[in-house]
């Protein structure tokens, strides 16, 4: 299972909402059907409440994905649940955006919380 003890955070520096994307675009995990590795990119917003996740350790998190058989719904919703528990913003979306394979390409997107004030 992906590793959410990996992630750290910091104080947010601004009390003023703001909203922060990133975007990982060497993302793998396994398909659990062919055991075939899947690749894609993963793009993070979130408008932070008390905290802001630190880059390394998201990285690291993501990383922790790499031998996992899941499929791409279950990828998205479980970043969504593990940052939304971690990190508890006021507003994250995570969309997965997942190479190409048989002709078809798929893109999946999860939110949490309330739609944020810059969107």
């Amino acid at each position: 299972m992906p590793d959410t003890s990996l992630l750290e955070f910091f104080d947010s520096p601004s009390d003023t909402p703001f909203l922060i994307e990133h975007v990982n675009e060497e993302f793998t995990s396994v398909c659990p059907k062919t055991g075939h590795p899947d690749f894609g990119t993963i793009t993070l917003r979130y408008q932070p409440a008390a905290v802001c996740v630190e880059l390394k350790s998201l990285k690291m998190y993501f990383q922790s994905f790499r031998n996992e058989g899941i499929f791409y719904e279950a990828v998205t919703n479980q970043i969504r649940d593990d940052l939304a528990a971690t990190m508890s913003p006021d507003w994250l979306q995570v969309i997965t955006d997942w190479k190409g394979r048989g002709g078809i390409r798929s893109r999946i997107t999860a939110e949490h919380g309330d739609v944020p004030l810059h969107r």
